[in-house]
C-alpha cells in the first residue's frame, strides 16, 4: 500500500480508525503533510500552507533546514552510535559545548547538565525530583496558567484544571500562585501595580506561618507562559520572584521549553530580565526537531545518587548532533535578534488587525512567540479580564486561516487565543503575507457573524 496516493482524505480516515481518541491537531488541522521546507509544509493534495506552529515550537531552523540535514547525514554516514544510554560520545560532549555556548556565562560557568528521556515534561520530573532532593523539602510552588507537561508531576503543575480533572492523585502539595497575567489581572488592576501586588502576595504568603504551605523545595514558572496564550511575565516581576526565593533558600526552576533558543528575542527568555536561574528546563529546539530533553542547573544542587534520574533514551545521539547544528547556526546568525525584530514586525500587523476588530481582546508576546486573544462583550462576565474569552470565534479564525494556507495554534483561557510559534528564520516578507491571511480569516470570521445576527434580528 502507497500512502503517497489516495491524498488527505484516505490517511485521515485511516489515521481516525486506528489511532487514539487522545489525538488533537488533525481535529482542527486536517491534513497529512507529504513534504516540508524551511517555513512550509505541502499535504497529501498539494497544498501549500505556512507553518506558524513549527512542532510546538520545537522547529527554530523550520522544515529540514540543510545545516541540521548534515549533521544528521554526517552522523548516519560515519556509523556513529545512534544510542548510548548515558555514555558519553565526541557527538554528546560537542552538544553539551554549544548548549553552554548558548547559555549566559553566570549560569553556564557553575552548571551541571542531566539528559531525560527525550519529552520536555521528563525536564520537568527530573528538575521537580532534584530540587526535592536538594533540599529534602516536599512542596512545589507552581503558578495559574501553567503548563509544564503532561506526565504526573507536572500535570500536577498545570493550571489548566480540565486536564487534571479526570486523574485522581496529581495535585498533592502543589501551590498555585498567581501569575502576572496583563489582561486578566488575578487582582482586577494589571499593569504595574497588579505585578506589584502578586509579588508582595507570594512573598506574604511565604512569610506567614498560618499560610498552609510547608516549606517548599522550589518554585517553577515559565518566563513567558505558552499553553497560557503566550502571556509574557514582566521583568521586574522575574526579578522580584529571584530575589524572593534566594532570600529565602528556595531553588527557581525556569521553564524554557517552548520559550528558549531565541524564540523571544533573546536566547533564553529569563535573559529579558537579566537574572540567573538555578534551574532550566529544556527541550523541543535545543534537540534540532528530534527528540532531546535536558536540565541544566546550578552543580550545589548536584546531590543526586548515581541512577537517581534515569531514561533509555537519553542518549539520543542523532539528536544530539542536530541540536548541535542547531544551536550553533543559532548563535553564528543571531536568530534571537531576528525574532525580536521580525517578532515586532508582526506584533504591529497583527496590532492593526486588532485596532479593526473588536473581537480582539489583546495582542501580547515576544519575539516570535505571540498570541491574539478573542473575546465577546458579555455583561454577565465575571471571570479576570473586561471581557469573556470567545473560543468559538478563535476556532472559526483557526479554520479560516487553514483555508487560506496558514496553520496556527489555539491556546489560553477558553482556547480563544491565536497562538503564533513560526520557525526564527521567517523571513519579514513571509511575516507580512502571515499577518495579512490572518487579517483576512478575522475580516471573514466576523462579517458572518454581522450576516447571522442581521438574518436573526
Amino acid at each position: 500500500m502507497s500512502y503517497l496516493e489516495g491524498g488527505n482524505e484516505r490517511i485521515l480516515t485511516q489515521q481516525a480508525e486506528r489511532e487514539s481518541s487522545a489525538r488533537t491537531y488533525p481535529r482542527h488541522l486536517p491534513l497529512a503533510i507529504r513534504e516540508a521546507h524551511g517555513v512550509t509544509v505541502t499535504d497529501m493534495d498539494g497544498n501549500e500552507y505556512y507553518d506558524c506552529l513549527a512542532g510546538a515550537g520545537t522547529l527554530a531552523l523550520g522544515h529540514n533546514h540543510p545545516r541540521v540535514v548534515e549533521a544528521m547525514e554526517r552522523t548516519l554516514n560515519a556509523d556513529r552510535p545512534l544510542h548510548t544510554l548515558d555514555i558519553s560520545t565526541p557527538a554528546k560532549e560537542r552538544f553539551v559545548d554549544s548548549l553552554f555556548d548558548s547559555l549566559p556565562s553566570a549560569f553556564a560557568d557553575s552548571a551541571k547538565v542531566q539528559f531525560c528521556s527525550p519529552a520536555g515534561t521528563d525536564a520537568v520530573e527530573a528538575a521537580l525530583k532534584l530540587v526535592k532532593t536538594a533540599t529534602g523539602n516536599g512542596s512545589v510552588l507552581g503558578f495559574q496558567g501553567a503548563y509544564h507537561g503532561m506526565t504526573s508531576g507536572a500535570l500536577s503543575l498545570m493550571g489548566d484544571t480540565d486536564a487534571k480533572e479526570p486523574i485522581s492523585g496529581v495535585t498533592s502539595d502543589v501551590h498555585h500562585l498567581p501569575y502576572p497575567y496583563d489582561y486578566r489581572c488575578p487582582f482586577g488592576v494589571g499593569g504595574e501595580e497588579g505585578h506589584r501586588i502578586a509579588s508582595r502576595y507570594v512573598e506574604n504568603l511565604l512569610d506567614d506561618p498560618e499560610s498552609g504551605i510547608t516549606e517548599p523545595a522550589g518554585m517553577i514558572l515559565e518566563p513567558v507562559q505558552g499553553e497560557a496564550g503566550a502571556v509574557p511575565a514582566p521583568d521586574e516581576w522575574l526579578r522580584e520572584m529571584r530575589r524572593i526565593t534566594r532570600e529565602r533558600d528556595i531553588p527557581l526552576i525556569l521553564d524554557e521549553i517552548q520559550a528558549g533558543l531565541g524564540r523571544t528575542g533573546e536566547l533564553y527568555a529569563f535573559e529579558h530580565a537579566d537574572i540567573t536561574p538555578d534551574v532550566v528546563t529544556l527541550s523541543k529546539a535545543v534537540g534540532g526537531g528530534l527528540p532531546l530533553a535536558v536540565v541544566v542547573y546550578d552543580e550545589s544542587l548536584d546531590v543526586w545518587e548515581p541512577g537517581a534520574h534515569a531514561g533509555t533514551f537519553r542518549g539520543n545521539q542523532l539528536a544530539m548532533a542536530a541540536g548541535e547544528a542547531t544551536i550553533d547556526y543559532v548563535l553564528e546568525h543571531d536568530l534571537d535578534d531576528r525574532a525580536a525584530e521580525v517578532g515586532a514586525r508582526l506584533r504591529e500587523r497583527l496590532e492593526s488587525t486588532a485596532d479593526r476588530f473588536d473581537a480582539v481582546g489583546d495582542v501580547r508576546g515576544r519575539g516570535l512567540m505571540l498570541g491574539v486573544e478573542f473575546v465577546a462583550e458579555d455583561d454577565d462576565w465575571r471571570g479576570p479580564g473586561p471581557h469573556a474569552p470567545d473560543g468559538d470565534f478563535a476556532e472559526a479564525v483557526q479554520a479560516e486561516c487553514f483555508e487560506r494556507g496558514l496553520i496556527i495554534e489555539l491556546g489560553g483561557r477558553g482556547s480563544a487565543t491565536a497562538r503564533f510559534l513560526p520557525p526564527l528564520i521567517l523571513s519579514e516578507e513571509q511575516a507580512d503575507d502571515v499577518a495579512a491571511i490572518f487579517d483576512e480569516a478575522v475580516a471573514a470570521v466576523a462579517d458572518g457573524r454581522r450576516s447571522t445576527r442581521e438574518v436573526t434580528a
